[in-house]
C-alpha cells in the first residue's frame, strides 16, 4: 500500500467537476491511493471541503469551464489523467446538456488527447442516442465524442447513485417528511440497479491506476435491481414512516413537471426527468458477459438497504435529528 501510494506521488490527475456528489468520493479515493489531485471546478472557492480528503498540498483546486477551451487546456498541463465527472440534471442558462455533457466532454478529451493523458469519462448507463430524455441523448453524444478525440478513453456507465449527500435517497426522505404521499411516476414500474457512490469512486481511480480496457464501456450497478416502487418502500422502512404510494400517469407528471421545474429542494421535478424514468437503468447482459462491470473490476457492490440506513437515521420521524449535516 505505501510503495503504491508512493509511486503515484509523481502522478498528477485532473479531476473535472471534483466538487460534486460523485467527485469528492473520486477525490477521496485517489487522494487514499497517493496521486496528486487538481480538481478543476467553475467556482474552486467553493471546493474548500476537498482539502481534508489528502495531505497538506495534495489536492488543489482551480478554474475551469468547459464552454471555454483555454481554461480546460491550462488546467490539463502536466496531468497525466484527465476525468470527466461533470454532468447537471436539469439545465440552467449556458448550462445545457449539449453544452455541458456533450460539448464539454469533447473539449476535455481534444485536451488530453494533445498531451498523451489517458482519458476517463463517466456517463450514464441509460445513454442513449435515441433516448425519450434529451439528459441521456447528450450523454450519448457525449461518449461519441470522447472516443472520436480520445479512442483509449475509459468510459464509466453509473446506474443510479446512491449514498450520504446524494440527491436521491435524500430527497425522497425528505419528501416524505412533508408530504402524506410519494408519487410512484408511470406507476414506479422502471427499474434501476443502485450503485454506492464509492463503489463507482473507486471503478473511476482502478481506471486511473490503468486496469480497465482502453476504449472499453464499463456498466457499473449495485447488487440488486429494484423498481420504484421498492426503493420508495426501502426509504420509507429506513426513515420509519407511514406513506401512501400513489401511481402518477406518465401524462399527469409531465404536466406536473411544467410547474415543479420551478419548485425549490424536494418539490422540484422537470419534465426530462419524467422522461428519464421511462427507460430501465440496469446493467446489460453484454456488459455482464464481458466481465465491463464493478465485479469484473473485482468490487464486491454494496446494496442500497445496507449502506442507507447510515444516513437516512436522520430522516426519521424524531424531530432532533431531521436536519441535514453540512
Amino acid at each position: 500500500m505505501a510503495l503504491h501510494a508512493a509511486s503515484n506521488l509523481e502522478t498528477l490527475i485532473t479531476v473535472f467537476g471534483g466538487s460534486g456528489f460523485l467527485g469528492r468520493n473520486v477525490v477521496r479515493a485517489l487522494a487514499k491511493r497517493g496521486y496528486r489531485i487538481r480538481v478543476a471546478v467553475r467556482r474552486p472557492e467553493l471546493a474548500g471541503h476537498l482539502q481534508p480528503l489528502g495531505r497538506v498540498g495534495q489536492i488543489h483546486a482551480v478554474q475551469a469551464n468547459l464552454r471555454y477551451p483555454a481554461s480546460v487546456e491550462a488546467v490539463m498541463r502536466d496531468c497525466s489523467v484527465a476525468i470527466n465527472l461533470v454532468g447537471t440534471l436539469a439545465e440552467s442558462g449556458a448550462q445545457t446538456f449539449d453544452a455541458v455533457q456533450t460539448k464539454g466532454a469533447e473539449t476535455i478529451a481534444r485536451a488530453a488527447s494533445a498531451i498523451g493523458a489517458q482519458m476517463v469519462h463517466v456517463s450514464a448507463i441509460a445513454a442513449d442516442e435515441n433516448s425519450p430524455s434529451a439528459y441521456f441523448r447528450s450523454k450519448a453524444a457525449g461518449e461519441k465524442a470522447v472516443l472520436a478525440a480520445a479512442p483509449s478513453a475509459t468510459i464509466m456507465r453509473p446506474s443510479l447513485l446512491f449514498g450520504p449527500e446524494d440527491q436521491f435517497t435524500n430527497r425522497f426522505a425528505a419528501l416524505a417528511r412533508i408530504s402524506p404521499f410519494l408519487p410512484l411516476i408511470g406507476g414506479g414500474v422502471t427499474r434501476v440497479q443502485p450503485a454506492y457512490v464509492a463503489d463507482v469512486a473507486n471503478a473511476v481511480a482502478d481506471a486511473a491506476d490503468g486496469k480497465t480496457k482502453p476504449g472499453a464501456t464499463y456498466e457499473l450497478g449495485g447488487p440488486d435491481v429494484l423498481t420504484m416502487r421498492e426503493i420508495m418502500e426501502i426509504i420509507l422502512k429506513i426513515t420509519e414512516r407511514k406513506r401512501m404510494l400513489v401511481s402518477l400517469p406518465w401524462g399527469l407528471a409531465k404536466l406536473q413537471a411544467l410547474f415543479l421545474q420551478f419548485a425549490p429542494g424536494p418539490l422540484k421535478l422537470t419534465p426530462d426527468q419524467v422522461a428519464m424514468l421511462k427507460v430501465d437503468n440496469v446493467v446489460s447482459d453484454a456488459a455482464r458477459s464481458a466481465g465491463l462491470t464493478l465485479e469484473g473490476l473485482g468490487i464486491v457492490p454494496e446494496a442500497m438497504e445496507a449502506i442507507a440506513p447510515q444516513y437516512l437515521w436522520r430522516f426519521r420521524a424524531a424531530g432532533q435529528f431531521q436536519r441535514k449535516s453540512a
